[in-house]
């Protein structure tokens, strides 16, 4: 739970330095905004090719080598004094967080009995979204008080602690042995339904989210040391819509997932539509913080019950679909906000979540033979 912490600390926190580290390194806001796009990017190709190589490996080696990786790559970024070598650092942290979620995923829920996996997911995607709540705005605070790299070597201290206590407690045992290794219902067309709601989803959260202390200030005219609270009330709320959700993960896979993604449209168009207005801003920001963990966290779980293969390869392609969208959205909202300014993006975003929407729900109305043909039968059969 510390070391899923730490990684979306340390994924996250650009957002509240966005402006630090443009001054500090003389770029643009939207260069500094592409070092969430080159992360996403970075885990979106990388995260299929190593679960594959890795796929033999001991969990607890796998999991020490991505926390090694993460406190190095950590102090690298607060040494930098160039754009050039924060972005390498960053990359370095993506490769690790690439594969950190489809090995922690089945390694956690294999220690439980099936029935309460959907439980132990939302016990890691609380520690993760304590990020939100807790790590991002303590970043921030941090950075103003200080400067940008103090924060962004936190995650070092913190990745040392997990570091050490995996290695000295995780046991060790091989892969496909794992009470989780594999689904317990597999379903590609669930699969694939899934999968493309959740790229869709983050893309369109993204492309808002990367830039919401510039939304915040600009549009909803709030001071910058009420931007940080209220990316504290974002965190709470992002907290609290994964605690609710992870309750009824067990009962309602499906059901939950709709939800999810359905609030997040609500919340953008929303802060589009009267972002202006600091009341429903506060109230639509709310709502999209209570989508946004929950999102992937609910695509997380669903794969551990209809991965057509093993739950780690799954796993992969769900993070690396998701952190696609999230380089999308990071690139798109860069495009936008030129041409139409920070509500633009986050217009756009909304837009695309009810895309999202609209798969899953053709998910559960079509046919099953309009989503699977025999091609997408015999790629389950070899997924098996």
């Amino acid at each position: 739970m510390l070391a899923a912490f730490t990684f979306n600390t340390a994924e996250n926190l650009p957002v509240g330095l966005l402006e630090l580290i443009s001054g500090s390194l003389r770029v643009s806001v939207s260069e500094v905004g592409l070092l969430v796009t080159g992360y996403g990017v970075t885990v979106a190709l990388a995260s299929l090719p190593l679960a594959h190589v890795t796929r033999t490996m001991p969990r607890r080696h796998v999991l020490t080598g991505l926390l090694t990786a993460l406190v190095l790559s950590s102090v690298v970024a607060a040494l930098a004094t160039s754009y050039w070598l924060l972005l390498a650092a960053r990359l370095l942290t993506a490769l690790a967080q690439a594969l950190f979620w489809a090995v922690m995923g089945p390694v956690a829920v294999g220690l439980f009995t099936h029935e309460v996996r959907g439980r132990v997911v939302a016990a890691l995607s609380v520690a993760g979204s304590l990020a939100l709540v807790l790590g991002v705005p303590a970043g921030t605070w941090l950075g103003r008080q200080s400067d940008w790299q103090v924060p962004v070597a936190m995650p070092a201290a913190l990745g040392l602690v997990s570091l050490v206590t995996i290695a000295a407690l995780l046991p060790t045992s091989r892969p496909e042995e794992e009470p989780a290794a594999y689904a317990a219902s597999p379903d590609v067309r669930r699969f694939a339904t899934v999968l493309a709601a959740g790229t869709l989803s983050a893309t369109g959260a993204f492309a808002g989210y990367t830039y919401i202390v510039k939304f915040l200030g600009n549009v909803s005219r709030f001071s910058p040391s009420t931007v940080s609270a209220l990316l504290v009330v974002f965190g709470v709320a992002c907290l609290a819509g994964v605690t609710i959700t992870g309750a009824l993960l067990d009962r309602f896979p499906q059901l939950t997932l709709l939800t999810a993604v359905t609030t997040q449209a609500v919340g953008m168009l929303g802060l589009y539509s009267v972002g202006a207005h600091p009341v429903t801003a506060v109230m639509f920001l709310i709502l999209m913080g209570g989508a946004l963990g929950p999102v992937f966290m609910v695509a997380q779980n669903e794969m551990l019950h209809c991965a057509p293969g093993r739950t780690d390869i799954a796993l992969a392609a769900n993070s690396g679909a998701y952190n696609a969208g999230i380089a999308a959205g990071a690139a798109l909202g860069a495009l936008v906000l030129p041409l139409a300014g920070v509500r633009g993006a986050f217009l756009v975003g909304g837009l695309l979540t009810v895309g999202a929407c609209a798969v899953l729900l053709g998910g559960r109305l079509l046919p099953r033979s309009l989503l699977l043909g025999s091609r997408g039968r015999c790629a389950a059969d070899d997924l098996r």
